[in-house]
């Protein structure tokens, strides 16, 4: 499993990659990033911050003053190190790829990377979720008579997460294939053979549900 202070160097990474950032302006884009569910503190910012400079990773670019509070502010830039590490990590395919948090920064990421391990990324996290999903309906009908009305309507919310975020993750691997595959013939052409190409659902587009639905843990 991904490690905490892990996943923050991923996304500081991938951020900075786009240009400078100073920590308040990093901050706030994690949390953004990240939902409204998973609050990032300075406390766990700073001190990655403070590693990724020892590393070599980032490197401190200018320091601004602020009009209002007077009070200075390092901006960061990513360093030839930390790009070719952000590319390395962009590159694993593997659990950790596709665990909650780890995933969600991944995603947003995803233009860095090429389409064969996007779809690898995206079929991982929908079986995962298809197992846990598996799991958690099979313990729904156990518990079912067992629980309080609300216990089991809890229940049966975080199923019903899971399956959102199962059919979206399906959409999303439907829409990368069919846009990796070669054009087919003209519609004037062929006489109603060809499929036409799935789109990405207005579901599968939500990115902020995304992050509001989290799926059950194990």
């Amino acid at each position: 499993m991904a490690r905490r202070g892990e996943t923050i160097e991923l996304a500081v990474l991938g951020l900075l990659h786009e240009g400078p950032m100073h920590g308040y302006e990093l901050r706030k884009r994690l949390n953004l990033m990240l939902g409204w569910g998973r609050v990032l503190s300075y406390g766990s910012l700073y001190p990655a911050l403070k590693k990724m400079l020892r590393n070599n990773l980032i490197e401190e670019a200018s320091t601004l003053v602020t009009p209002v509070s007077r009070r200075p502010r390092i901006v960061y830039q990513v360093t030839a190190a930390g790009t070719a590490e952000f590319e390395r990590l962009m590159s694993e395919v593997g659990p950790t790829a596709w665990e909650d948090d780890n995933f969600d920064i991944r995603f947003a990421f995803f233009s860095s990377t090429d389409m064969e391990i996007r779809l690898r990324v995206l079929e991982g996290r929908r079986i995962r979720l298809q197992e846990r999903l598996d799991r958690v309906q099979s313990q729904l009908s156990m518990t079912e008579k067992e629980v309080d009305r609300y216990a089991a309507e809890l229940q049966r919310h975080g199923v019903e997460s899971v399956e959102r975020e199962v059919r979206w993750l399906s959409d999303l691997i439907n829409a990368e294939r069919s846009a990796g595959s070669p054009p087919g013939p003209s519609p004037g052409f062929m006489h109603g053979d060809s499929a036409a190409p799935a789109d990405v659902s207005p579901d599968g587009l939500a990115a902020a549900d995304h992050h509001q639905q989290r799926s059950p843990q194990q």
